[in-house]
């Protein structure tokens, strides 16, 4: 059975033509009655949603992504169904705004994440990513609030929001990336950063069993705030945040909350004789109640760059990201690139191709050797290296991207030479598509 809405119902009684008590019976009406009005109740639902009430405007939008993927650990390999990770994965969104004077508008977003399988959770173990939960179990299926807030937005003076949102160093580095390629490359451990180590010599899997040590492929990055290896403090959170207008393509922005964390960021987009050029960068402390370490202070760094050459395509960016703490000796850093083309070779849309490669070091108690194996970390450094190459098609027609892309990692403990360990490379092939609405 089909659940209407009240209103939807009333209105499409009165569409199919209220029938009086000296109209035909419904014996008269013909096979097609019900199906034609199912199709007006739709019409109508779509035409609500698109419109909202008389004074504060509704647009519904999301995407659905979803991907197949094939990988090998040295010893073991599989092929699992997967979503894109969480913030990524499929999701619709209810936004709208209202004109409160001339210049100035007040609205509001909601933002609902359904998360199948969480590509950020699967491991040799685990072949259906469930969504981590802020207990730190994992909780299966998902469909969770990603952000909903209410804002305040004048033309010259910027935008105010209040709620659960992205903060202003959320994202900053990765949303520059132009090319096409962001969903299927970027900086974040999507697919492989829950999956554990394998010791090459003895096949044994650091999965925290056996009296193992739990290690997986880019933890010496030691994120908080959410994110894995790149974006760190990537999780939306609860805070008021200001975005200034933008003047010659420069904005600023800044948030506070969630006991505590602080952010600012800046960004730069335009075009100059044939390129199209962006940057951003931000700056974030969290400390209190967020890390569950008294005193401890985190702070991280993010910075990121794209540049298009328009006439041929040719595109390159870049992030760097830098952390660390005041109780922990040491920091972590992470460096990624991507370059490629981008080129309209069919009626479809743009095919981009592209290579990438990102390294991520972490010294002290940054290092692996501190965060899982137990070690004699100081002075030591462990690193993640991945490269990889893939291709999108886009189809316009359908706002649609289809990718195909390779990646290869290594991790390299950063233990003493008497206690090194030899690590299993991690490679895996995805074939997968987003289609937006």
């Amino acid at each position: 059975m089909r659940k209407y809405s009240l209103g939807a119902l009333v209105a499409a009684g009165l569409l199919a033509g209220g029938l009086s008590a000296g109209s035909a019976s419904a014996a008269d009406l013909g096979g097609n009655c019900c199906a034609d009005l199912e199709e007006r109740i739709a019409e109508l639902e779509a035409t609500t949603a698109r419109k909202g009430n008389r004074k504060v405007s509704l647009t519904v939008s999301g995407w659905v992504g979803e991907q197949v993927m094939w990988w090998d650990d040295g010893r073991e390999s599989n092929t699992y169904v997967v979503g894109l990770g969480s913030t990524l994965s499929s999701h619709f969104k209810f936004t709208g705004q209202a004109t409160i004077s001339p210049g100035w508008y007040a609205g509001y977003v909601v933002h609902v994440e359904a998360i199948s399988s969480d590509s950020l959770t699967i491991n040799q173990n685990r072949s259906v990513g469930p969504a981590a939960l802020s207990n730190g179990a994992f909780g299966g299926y998902q469909t969770q609030l990603l952000q909903s807030f209410w804002f305040i937005k004048s033309d010259h003076l910027g935008k105010v929001s209040v709620g659960l949102q992205s903060q202003a160093s959320d994202n900053t580095a990765i949303l520059v990336d132009g090319s096409g390629s962001l969903v299927p490359a970027n900086w974040v451990a999507f697919e492989y950063g829950g999956f554990f180590l394998r010791d090459k010599n003895t096949g044994v899997l650091f999965d925290g069993t056996g009296g193992n040590a739990r290690a997986t492929y880019g933890m010496n990055s030691r994120c908080v705030g959410g994110g894995a290896v790149g974006d760190c403090n990537g999780a939306t959170q609860h805070v008021v945040r200001y975005d200034s207008p933008t003047f010659g393509g420069f904005s600023v922005s800044a948030s506070w909350g969630e006991d505590d964390m602080w952010d600012v960021a800046a960004r730069y987009a335009g075009e100059h004789a044939g390129f199209k050029v962006a940057v951003a960068a931000a700056y974030n402390e969290i400390s209190g109640g967020n890390l569950g370490v008294a005193g401890d202070t985190y702070q991280y760094f993010q910075i990121g760059g794209y540049i298009e050459h328009v006439p041929t395509g040719l595109f390159a960016y870049g992030a760097y990201g830098h952390n660390q703490s005041d109780l922990l000796s040491g920091d972590s850093d992470t460096y990624y690139v991507k370059a490629g083309l981008r080129e309209r070779w069919t009626p479809l849309g743009h095919t981009v191709l592209y290579g990438e490669y990102e390294q991520s070091k972490g010294d002290g108690g940054f290092s692996l050797a501190s965060t899982a194996l137990g070690g004699d970390f100081v002075g030591n450094q462990s690193k993640m290296q991945l490269w990889g190459l893939g291709v999108v098609q886009e189809i316009d027609a359908a706002a649609m991207s289809l990718w195909v892309s390779y990646r290869h990692i290594s991790q390299d403990d950063g233990l003493a030479s008497s206690q090194n360990i030899d690590f299993e490379d991690f490679q895996y092939v995805k074939a997968g598509a987003l289609i937006n609405f």
